[in-house]
């Protein structure tokens, strides 16, 4: 038998897609927002009645990406305007039937978006950092995504995710603080901001509020950071 023909015994390697979501949320009206993200609960085995990343099998005629966000408006409803690829996880034993590779996905999403998923007996939003035990090796997943916002959100544009296209930079140094879970000092984040290149004064003021409005600032679109993340078009 030639050494690339695969025996008849040879398991089947299943290829699937699962999607993070994040997403800063607060549970209560006054709370700080946080990050969060949805998980759907599985309704059959393996790990039946699990909390689990949103996903499925990938159909032979259709697209990675698309998908993704076919299972993920399937399950939550939500269809982020932007997916991006974020890994490919492969172990061997991370399924307990078939050998599974799933191609991951992450996205982040504002607010307003966030509330338009269909939250249930199924679909829940939870804290990023204090998660259940999930099917599979989503906990793993989850960690991995949570690694690499936190290593980006420093030098890419990826707060704009979270704030649309203008912002204040108390709202920018919020999305830092939620996403990095430390404070951060605010004067020394104005001066950070105001001297890069990246952000750029609109000229315009914030209004309603009772004080001095504060200024308002876009993010730089000439200007090409290391590493846009999950923002690139």
């Amino acid at each position: 038998m030639n050494d690339s023909t695969p025996s008849p015994d040879a398991a089947l390697v299943s290829l699937a897609v699962s999607t993070v979501v994040f997403a800063l949320r607060a549970d209560s009206e006054g709370e700080s927002a946080s990050l969060r993200l949805p998980l759907v609960r599985r309704i059959r085995e393996p790990f039946n009645g699990r909390w689990a990343l949103p996903g499925g099998p990938i159909d032979p005629t259709e697209g990675i990406e698309r998908a993704a966000g076919r299972h993920l408006f399937d399950t939550t409803a939500l269809s982020p305007t932007y997916l991006e690829q974020l890994y490919a996880f492969g172990g061997i034993d991370r399924s307990p039937s078939d050998r599974v590779v799933s191609i991951v996905y992450w996205a982040l999403v504002r607010s307003e978006e966030a509330e338009l998923a269909a939250v249930g007996e199924n679909v829940r939003w939870f804290a990023a950092d204090d998660l259940p035990p999930l099917a599979f090796d989503h906990n793993a997943i989850v960690e991995y995504a949570l690694w690499r916002l936190r290593t980006k959100v420093e030098y890419s544009r990826i707060a704009h995710a979270f704030l649309g296209e203008i912002f204040t930079l108390t709202e920018l140094r919020h999305v830092h603080e939620a996403v990095l879970r430390r404070a951060l000092d605010p004067a020394n984040f104005r001066r950070q901001m105001e001297s890069s290149p990246a952000v750029i004064a609109t000229g315009e003021h914030l209004s309603g509020g009772r004080h001095r409005p504060p200024r308002l600032y876009r993010y730089n679109g000439s200007v090409e950071l290391t590493d846009r993340g999950p923002l690139s078009p």
